[in-house]
């Protein structure tokens, strides 16, 4: 008993290691910086007022899609902002397409899938899951069309919030977050480290320029407990998950699950979005789960039901479907959940059939 306890805490330990060796410095931590950036100079109200049902399609669904990586929001708040988004006078599909989106395309999640998991999965779980979240939105906005009318009565009587000038040049914002951006994609090129420490450096003394000259110093300190909120919230729930999978997978090696997992398969997608859809799993989470205890990184899960949960287990689960039925009600929760599982599912048998 002793000896497998031991084993166990190993084996937790070994794969925590693994991960902050490996994805925390060049990864986890400017994308920290980044996702509090975002939440510290993207202002919100200027995405969220485009939600109404009287919104151009294109506006209004294209926010929605890509909003989860300006505002930067996770898991665990995009419910609190859907609650209000659809009590304010949000168009149903817009509100669905954006708490569809918004955990799948945190940007947290997005470099770290690209970073643990491949380019090409990361990369197919940003497209999917906008393309999705767009899909989903359009059919629940097309089967409870009537829901609409009400919210137009709602949106018109919402007070509009006064225009402010920026004081700053308007190219400063767009040039930190690409300056950031490029220390994220040099901290994990695959380069030596005599090439990518001088321009790291260099990059970061163009940010604390910027910081200096072109933004006030509540700005700055705003921008600090963002990141910070967001890291005390986030990173002690990875590294406590990653080492409990880590002592799990002890006990249930990854070829356990070769059999439901193990081929690109419709019923095998099908499987990985339910469970995905049902199973709690916090903001980035669900990389570890995906390739420590199924086993991808290693070859035992195929890349369709990974891509699947992945598409299905940020976005939805148990928890989150009771909250949303409390807000929109029973039957469109439902509606809502089973357009997930089959999206989500046929999104992972297509990349599964590309990818071979």
């Amino acid at each position: 008993m002793i000896e497998i306890l031991i084993g166990s805490l190993m084996m937790g330990w070994t794969t925590l290691a693994v991960y902050l060796a490996e994805h925390v410095v060049t990864c986890l931590i400017p994308a920290f910086f980044i996702a509090g950036a975002i939440s510290a100079f993207i202002r919100k109200d200027a995405i969220l007022k485009y939600f109404s049902p009287d919104a151009p399609k294109t506006i209004a669904y294209g926010l929605a899609s890509v909003s989860g990586t300006v505002l930067a929001v996770c898991s665990c708040t995009i419910l609190p902002m859907f609650a209000g988004l659809f009590k304010r006078g949000s168009g149903i599909g817009p509100a669905i397409t954006f708490v569809y989106a918004g955990p799948a395309i945190n940007i947290l999640a997005i470099v770290y899938t690209a970073k643990v998991l491949g380019f090409d999965l990361g990369l197919a779980r940003a497209a999917f899951a906008i393309l999705l979240a767009i899909a989903i939105g359009l059919i629940m906005a097309a089967l409870f069309r009537s829901d609409d009318d009400e919210r137009r009565r709602k949106i018109a009587a919402m007070p509009q919030a006064p225009a402010t000038e920026e004081e700053r040049p308007q190219w400063s914002i767009p040039l930190f977050f690409i300056l950031l951006i490029g220390i994220l994609i040099t901290g994990t090129a695959q380069i030596d480290w005599m090439i990518k420490f001088p321009v790291i450096y260099a990059l970061t003394l163009s940010v604390a320029y910027l910081l200096i000259y072109f933004f006030q110093r509540d700005e700055v300190t705003e921008w600090g407990w963002e990141t910070w909120d967001l890291t005390k919230k986030i990173f002690p729930i990875l590294l406590i998950g990653t080492f409990a999978l880590g002592m799990l997978a002890y006990f249930l090696p990854p070829e356990t699950f070769a059999p439901f997992f193990g081929a690109s398969t419709l019923q095998s997608n099908l499987l990985a979005s339910f469970v995905g859809t049902i199973l709690y799993m916090p903001t980035l989470l669900e990389v570890p789960v995906i390739g420590t205890t199924f086993g991808y990184t290693s070859g035992v899960m195929a890349g369709g039901p990974a891509l699947a949960l992945l598409l299905s287990g940020p976005t939805v689960s148990l928890p989150s479907l009771l909250v949303i039925s409390r807000i929109m009600g029973m039957k469109k929760t439902i509606v809502y959940a089973i357009l997930v599982i089959i999206f989500s599912a046929l999104a992972g048998f297509g990349y599964g059939l590309i990818m071979g």
